[in-house]
């Protein structure tokens, strides 16, 4: 059973801004669009990322995406982040995508600026650039190393749902809407989603999904496979976090050098060949060996009992 939303609150640290430290004169200015929490008791491992950015419907303004960059970068080095969760603190919006406002006053120039950087986001989560976490095994690179989840509990449009596609899984509301819908604005996916959408979907439905700029709601993203479950939303609005929390407590007790290292044979060994891709396994694999909770969760299958692991 989901448990209900009071105790979570109740078992976590306060929500803070990811530049806390070194904005302070700021943050009695404004309130910060992405917040940072990590849970406590039980679920202490699991962290959540709050977009909040009410007025403009969480889109990826120059402020939006320069404090979720920044909020990346502290949580990569952070060991004890078992799985880090983006949710909305704006009801009945995940991300409406680009800050169309915001690049009206951009000029061209300004503009590829920006979505470089939106790139570089993506990519911060995803394996589908340079940048990021380098794994132990040389040559091998993963962006954000914890699994992430996507809890997609209303609009998730052109650069929303690209955000949620650079995210290892993703759950949605019945009631949520998604798509690539650039090509109606008289754009096209420009953070990743020409590359991200095919390999969720395959290449046919994904040409089909960006050409048309076609809307689905979440029952049907889950039909075609572009989310990991769909469930009817609540009074509050917040289903797919709840359904995204319980998923992040399934994965917390596994031992997390194992999962980090599942991540990166998966996402690199999904963009070679079979053979290559069977070297990166074996690669992290052998990685593995060596660490106190392989040899943990050996003992405690010899001795019949739950495994400690402790991520070494």
């Amino acid at each position: 059973m989901l448990r209900a939303l009071p105790r979570a609150l109740r078992l976590s640290r306060p929500w803070r801004s990811p530049g806390t430290r070194d904005c302070a004169s700021n943050a009695t200015t404004r309130t910060a669009e992405i917040q940072v929490r990590a849970l406590t008791g039980p679920d202490q491992g699991i962290t959540e990322i709050l977009m909040n950015r009410p007025h403009a419907r969480n889109a990826l303004g120059n402020i939006f995406v320069s404090e979720l960059l920044e909020a990346l970068a502290q949580l990569r080095e952070d060991q004890q982040v078992r799985v880090l969760i983006f949710r909305s603190g704006v009801k009945g919006v995940f991300c409406a995508g680009a800050d169309l406002k915001e690049r009206e006053q951009m000029s061209a120039v300004e503009v590829g600026i920006f979505v470089q950087r939106l790139r570089g986001l993506m990519s911060e989560i995803d394996t589908l650039g340079s940048l990021g976490w380098t794994s132990p095994i040389s040559g091998i690179a993963a962006a954000f190393p914890a699994p992430t989840i996507a809890a997609m509990d209303g609009f998730a449009l052109g650069g929303g749902l690209e955000l949620a596609l650079a995210c290892d899984l993703r759950i949605a509301a019945s009631t949520a809407i998604m798509g690539l819908i650039e090509t109606t604005r008289g754009l096209l996916p420009g953070a990743g989603g020409t590359q991200r959408l095919p390999r969720c979907l395959g290449v046919a439905l994904a040409k089909e999904l960006i050409f048309t700029g076609r809307r689905l709601d979440g029952v049907q993203a889950h039909e075609l496979g572009l989310v990991n479950h769909a469930v009817a939303q609540n009074k509050e609005g917040n289903a797919a976090y709840h359904r995204a929390l319980a998923l992040a407590q399934e994965i917390l007790p596994q031992a997390p050098i194992a999962v980090r290292l599942g991540k990166v044979a998966i996402d690199r060994g999904m963009e070679v060949d079979i053979a290559s891709g069977m070297a990166i396994e074996h690669m992290c694999y052998a990685q593995n060996i060596p660490t106190q909770d392989r040899l943990e969760g050996m003992a405690a299958f010899r001795e019949k009992r739950p495994p400690k692991f402790v991520g070494k």
